[in-house]
């Protein structure tokens, strides 16, 4: 049911993607506009600040080729982020530790989410992270949208991950964590 112009950010190694959708609602067929850009060595073992920053002023750059940048109308962020995190809602989340070659220390225990939408004010880019989630719950969610039946997403990479769809009542880590859809 989903219909408007929605946006993701995918890292996760040593690259990135952003990417932009139209979904038209009901099955809309998708046709992104992806870009992906290898992430400078530096910026994996730097400051947290200048990983971010370096991530806005990309998206930033690809929502000028597409959009109005200083649109007065809010744009919805999805970003993907493949690193253990301690999911505390469904756009934020705690950096339990990193994995895949990157090491900035002051990110380590903080909010991971916040520190993207920082920079993303500090860019100008009237845009908010919506949602947090890994690569597999990104994939469960393109894969449920292609086919309902899809109930599973597995990824094997530089890591290997698998997630599965479950009712949120059964779920004991959960603490409260409660979507709409009950799942």
């Amino acid at each position: 049911s989903e219909k408007g112009i929605f946006y993701a950010l995918d890292l996760g190694g040593t690259n990135f993607r952003v990417l932009r959708v139209e979904l038209g609602g009901q099955r809309s067929d998708l046709d992104p506009d992806v870009e992906q850009q290898p992430i400078p060595e530096q910026l994996m073992t730097g400051r947290s600040e200048d990983l971010f920053d370096f991530i806005a002023s990309s998206l930033y750059q690809f929502v000028e080729k597409n959009d109005s940048v200083q649109s007065p109308i809010t744009k919805l962020l999805g970003f993907t982020f493949s690193f253990p995190v301690k999911q505390t809602s469904v756009s934020s989340g705690v950096l339990i530790k990193w994995t895949k070659g990157f090491a900035i220390r002051d990110m380590v225990e903080k909010e991971v989410a916040g520190a993207l939408q920082q920079a993303l004010t500090r860019k100008g880019l009237n845009m908010r992270v919506s949602v947090l989630v890994n690569d597999t719950v990104g994939t469960l969610a393109l894969g449920h949208y292609h086919d309902a039946d899809t109930v599973a997403a597995v990824i094997i990479g530089t890591g290997t991950n698998a997630c599965y769809w479950e009712r949120t009542d059964a779920i004991i880590k959960c603490q409260g964590l409660l979507t709409t859809s009950g799942g």
